[in-house]
């Protein structure tokens, strides 16, 4: 099973980059997508559905802006549209799929790089959504938590550590959250598979040829729970993909 995670930053915009023709190639059993910046009626659906996929969404409130989307292959045996607090699901960033075996929970955290107050936003984002991981765990033990995380964890994850040790996404408090997560029992599938292969990242600038000169970050995972390790046999970054400002992130279980 080939399950991806890719944040498209407008999937209208990436639509008309043969996102289409990148994922009949690509032909994952499960897609994660985050930043839609739509609605579903504002997409033709039956471009995925002919491709054998179902698609449920999660939109934001506000026009344009975050939501989620999940594509499937395989018929879920549940869906959950956000985590219960109207403050994260009015903005769209939590969809779960329950298979037999796991549950795929695709997500999109917030950016703290528009000011402090968005900073403050994330900050209280990930208190909540740290709680409400643990409590998942106990309905839901085997987890594939999935999505653009808005934080790199380690200075392997990020082109120049040191000059951006102040820059959102590599905080010391972000950082620091991201050992709590991990220490809590979830896994980083790509330093499983990768644990020391460097420059691998998944988002760039559009500034200053960032993508290009490969100064970017890894700030997508697939984390996912112990029990999944011994069932991971692939993970990669696929950053050849050219539909966003970020790359799709791929892993296979058995």
């Amino acid at each position: 099973m080939i399950l991806v995670s890719y944040n498209v930053n407008g999937i209208r915009a990436a639509l008309k980059k043969d996102f289409i023709g990148w994922l009949k190639a690509c032909n994952p059993d499960v897609v994660g997508l985050q930043e839609v910046k739509a609605s579903p009626s504002q997409v033709d659906l039956s471009m995925f559905e002919d491709l054998g996929y179902e698609v449920y969404w999660h939109e934001a409130v506000k026009k344009g802006y975050s939501g989620v989307a999940t594509l499937t292959k395989q018929k879920p045996n549940a869906i959950h549209y956000g985590m219960d607090m109207q403050k994260y699901d009015d903005e769209g960033r939590i969809l779960r799929l329950d298979f037999d075996g796991f549950s795929f929970v695709n997500t999109y955290f917030p950016s703290g790089t528009t000011g402090d107050v968005r900073q403050a936003f994330k900050y209280e984002f990930l208190d909540d959504i740290y709680g409400f991981s643990q409590d998942l765990r106990i309905r839901h033990p085997e987890l594939i938590w999935s999505g653009d995380y808005n934080i790199c964890h380690k200075p392997i994850d990020i082109h120049d550590p040191i000059s951006n040790k102040k820059s959102s996404g590599f905080l010391p408090e972000e950082r620091a959250w991201m050992d709590k997560f991990t220490e809590s029992g979830f896994d980083d599938s790509f330093r499983l598979i990768n644990p020391d292969l460097a420059h691998q990242y998944t988002w760039w600038s559009y500034r200053a040829n960032s993508r290009s000169k490969n100064k970017g970050w890894r700030i997508d995972y697939h984390m996912t729970t112990p029990g999944l390790k011994d069932h991971i046999t692939k993970a990669t970054i696929h950053s050849d993909a050219l539909h966003s400002d970020h790359c799709p992130i791929l892993i296979e279980i058995d």
